[in-house]
């Protein structure tokens, strides 16, 4: 799907994307799914797929892969298989970047205030929220996490009020 904007003198078009967006174990404990959650929506993004789940070991080790030679893969791994998350599939015109802004850096000490871990976040350790940092990798990690039957295509009404599409 392609999305196109008008600014008046020029026409802008940008590729509509699928990302994964983890609600981690520490956002889940703490209350902060809803809010969250009405970010992404509030920004115009649309959910194709959401589920509460526990991430098993296997799921894991796959999803942190490039991590594997890592001192840190162990306790990725702990962390993320410790309490259950929300796994979600979000849906818009350059969704990926966005997603990515969004979320702030990595570290929540570097985050700007406005970004979800600049707001919620305390520790780069439980950092509230992970997103594909890659069309590549989104379409890698859906596949992950969501079979394809998982997937609902459908299209947002309020999607003219945001980005006109054709």
């Amino acid at each position: 799907m392609v999305a196109v904007a008008s600014t008046g003198t020029e026409e802008i078009t940008m590729q509509s994307e699928r990302t994964l967006v983890l609600i981690k174990p520490d956002a889940v404990q703490r209350g902060q799914i809803g809010e969250i959650v009405a970010r992404f929506e509030r920004r115009g993004l649309h959910p194709v797929a959401i589920k509460l789940m526990q991430v098993s070991v296997d799921i894991a080790q796959r999803h942190y892969a490039e991590h594997r030679e890592r001192p840190f893969f162990g306790s990725l791994v702990e962390f993320i298989t410790s309490s259950p998350v929300l796994a979600m599939v979000w849906e818009g015109p350059g969704a990926v970047a966005m997603v990515r802004g969004m979320m702030g850096a990595t570290n929540p000490a570097s985050s700007a205030p406005g970004t979800i871990r600049g707001d919620l976040a305390i520790s780069l350790a439980m950092n509230v929220v992970h997103g594909s940092d890659s069309p590549q990798s989104a379409r890698r990690e859906v596949a992950l996490f969501f079979a394809d039957d998982e997937l609902v295509e459908w299209k947002s009404a309020g999607a003219a009020w945001v980005l006109s599409e054709s």
